[in-house]
Formats: C-alpha cells, sequence, structure tokens
C-alpha cells in the first residue's frame, strides 16, 4: 500500500503506538490500515460414497484438481461462502452439514475452511473457474493431481475420520515447505 485508501495521502510503515507490528498508517489522517488473513471457504461434498472434485480453469495450479473452494466475500457467512463457491465452481446442489476442517496457512496469509456437505444429486455444472466438476470414487482420488495441501488434507482427513467424529473440527498449521 502506497496510498490511504481514506484520503489518498501517502503513507509510511512503521509501527504504530500501542502496537508491536508494522502496519501502513497514513502521514496525514493517521489512520492505520490493517492487513489481515484472507478467508478461503470451500466444501467436501459427497454423492454415494464419491467426492465431488473441480479441475481448476484458474492460476493457481490450473489444470490441478480441487475441493470446490474459494474467498470469502463481504457481508457473507463462512456458511454461505461455502455454498456459494460449491454451486459456482460445480454446479452441485448441496445440503451443508458441519465445519469439518480448518487449516492456517501463515506463509500465504490465508485460513482455508473445509465444510462437510450431501449433494442432492449427481448433476454438475462447472462455472468459469472450472473446467470439469466429477465424482471420484475414494479409490480413485487423482492425489498426484490435487492442487493444493489443504485440499489433499482435508480429503485425508475424512476418509480416515471415524462417521461417529465428523462433529469435530479438524485443525492444522500448514508451513510452507
Amino acid at each position: 500500500m502506497k496510498f490511504c485508501s481514506k484520503c489518498g495521502s501517502k503513507v509510511s510503515i512503521e509501527i504504530p503506538t500501542g502496537d508491536n507490528r508494522l502496519r501502513a498508517v497514513c502521514s496525514n489522517c493517521k489512520t492505520i490500515h490493517y492487513e489481515n488473513p484472507k478467508i478461503v471457504v470451500g466444501c467436501l461434498s459427497t454423492w454415494e460414497n464419491k467426492i465431488l472434485l473441480c479441475k481448476r480453469a484458474i492460476e493457481p495450479r490450473l489444470g490441478f484438481w480441487t475441493l470446490p473452494a474459494g474467498f470469502l466475500e463481504l457481508n457473507e457467512s463462512t456458511e454461505e461462502g461455502a455454498i456459494r463457491e460449491t454451486i459456482e465452481e460445480s454446479g452441485a446442489k448441496i445440503a451443508l452439514g458441519a465445519l469439518f476442517a480448518i487449516f492456517d496457512l501463515p506463509f500465504c496469509n490465508q485460513v482455508h475452511m473445509f465444510f462437510l456437505a450431501k449433494m442432492l444429486n449427481p448433476s454438475l455444472d462447472p462455472g468459469i473457474e472450472s473446467l470439469e466438476a466429477k465424482l471420484f470414487p475414494i479409490n480413485q482420488i487423482p492425489w498426484s493431481q490435487l492442487s493444493f495441501t489443504s485440499v489433499k488434507k482435508t480429503i485425508k482427513l475424512f476418509i480416515n475420520t471415524d462417521e461417529k467424529k465428523f462433529n469435530k473440527v479438524h485443525t492444522e498449521l500448514i508451513k510452507i515447505k
């Protein structure tokens, strides 16, 4: 950030009084511009023991498979965002279930949240961010073609979690490799 979004003046990078981190501070109106992590929300959706994956039509990881997910929008709950992203990327109609996994990714300033969902029917109609949407039997998951570590970990957790423990939220810190 070079200019204040409130008054347009130049900002300087400094530690404001009473703070402990570098922030962009307006030289004119003294507004402190806080930057916070981005929230990514999505669903691990199933239909008859198959998992819904979408092939990415955008970077990063163009052409790799992912769970339908994306950035949370302003004025949107995490549940609303997860449903919206699933519809936008796959066209699937779902019944949203419990929050299943949260991953902290401080190296890229993101938090990834995945909900469980049941598809209401097997119909798919991928949007412009997906090249393809497909239901995969568990023994045919394209592990080497999955897009992100959080996606791989979510699917592995789902496969290895006793169904009685689906009410527990799994959390993990993912560090850059």
